[in-house]
């Protein structure tokens, strides 16, 4: 039985993107086979896609997938089939800290990846999905997710009362506004568009930045906390974004670094590093193990992703091409029928 099965072209770029079929295969012992319904887009995906990063062979692209369970091999008790199961960024990191740096066990970049209707794994590269979740909102927690929660919950230690900044309203930046709700913290919200930051203040933001018209939003943050600054910032700008986020944080303050929108190369201000005793923490997604407990976290509070828009898995290039725009507010989905 052939399945559809998306291609990217080595060295990447959209007109080496390509609809082709694969043969699925039988799980063996340790694995299961999934019938994927949903992914959802990322930066690193984008990456990947638009050549930005040229992997030397050709690659099945998409970091997430979600959907259900039709085969257990043998020596599998976690999983049955019908079970709805969401996948691991990482599947080789289970729990406790990174051992290996890169990602040559990320699907969709170091291994092929999930845009494609049916997949076999091992079992612990999947979890399960959040109880009611659909596939295209359990497809989202992967890597936006799982970002938000690490840097928040795992590497922030994030109290209730604590003051969070999140920058922009893309996938990762709205799952931390989210959480840092569910936590009890005051969130700050940065935008360049002001129908963008009413959207984020009815999901909860208590003040809000448009960051064109004020440019050195950082010390914007400070006469919002009384000269204090935030306790977390989280910041997905990279360059662009890291001095206004070391100026906006509070002494003994936590930046999380986790986007490189603006590039890979950033000049440090180290004396406001110095001066503010600042702790900055560079992430990339988390283990299995933080996975499992922010879904039980979802379990118990029911907080709901924010979707922007579906795509079919063949219009994937026009998803990217969407996701360009910067338009969308929240996750993209493909939905793999």
């Amino acid at each position: 039985m052939a399945i559809k099965t998306i291609f990217v072209g080595a060295g990447g770029g959209y007109d080496k993107v390509s609809i082709g079929t694969t043969q699925p295969r039988d799980p063996g012992p340790g694995e299961i086979t999934v019938r994927l319904h949903a992914s959802s887009l990322n930066y690193h995906d984008y990456m990947i896609v638009s050549g930005a990063v040229a992997l030397d062979e050709n690659r099945i692209p998409m970091s997430d997938g979600a959907g259900e369970v039709i085969e257990v091999g043998a020596d599998v008790h976690e999983f049955r089939v019908g079970d709805h199961v969401v996948s691991t960024f990482f599947p080789t990191w289970l729990d406790g800290a990174a051992r290996e740096a890169g990602f040559g066990d990320t699907p969709g970049d170091g291994i092929d990846g999930y845009a494609r209707e049916i997949v076999t794994m091992p079992a612990q590269a999947f979890t399960h999905a959040p109880r009611g979740y659909s596939h295209a909102e359990a497809a989202t927690l992967t890597t936006a997710g799982l970002t938000a929660w690490r840097a928040l919950i795992v590497d922030g230690t994030l109290k209730p009362g604590a003051t969070v900044v999140v920058q922009g309203s893309g996938g990762v930046s709205v799952f931390a506004l989210q959480f840092a709700k569910l936590a009890g913290a005051r969130v700050i919200a940065t935008s360049s568009k002001d129908e963008k930051l009413a959207r984020l203040k009815a999901l909860g933001a208590d003040e809000l930045i448009n960051y064109r018209d004020e440019p050195e939003w950082g010390k914007r943050v400070l006469e919002l906390t009384n000269g204090r600054g935030a306790d977390h910032i989280v910041d997905v700008g990279g360059p662009s974004t890291l001095e206004q986020s070391m100026i906006a944080a509070c002494v003994h303050g936590h930046i999380a670094l986790i986007g490189v929108l603006s590039g890979i190369d950033a000049q440090l201000p180290l004396g406001v590093a110095l001066a503010k005793h600042l702790r900055l923490q560079a992430l990339v997604v988390g283990s299995r193990q933080q996975q499992e407990e922010m879904i039980r976290a979802i379990d118990a509070s029911g907080l709901r992703p924010v979707i922007d828009k579906h795509f079919p898995l063949d219009a994937i290039v026009d998803a990217f091409q969407y996701q360009e725009t910067q338009a969308h507010f929240g996750k993209i989905v493909l939905d793999i029928y």
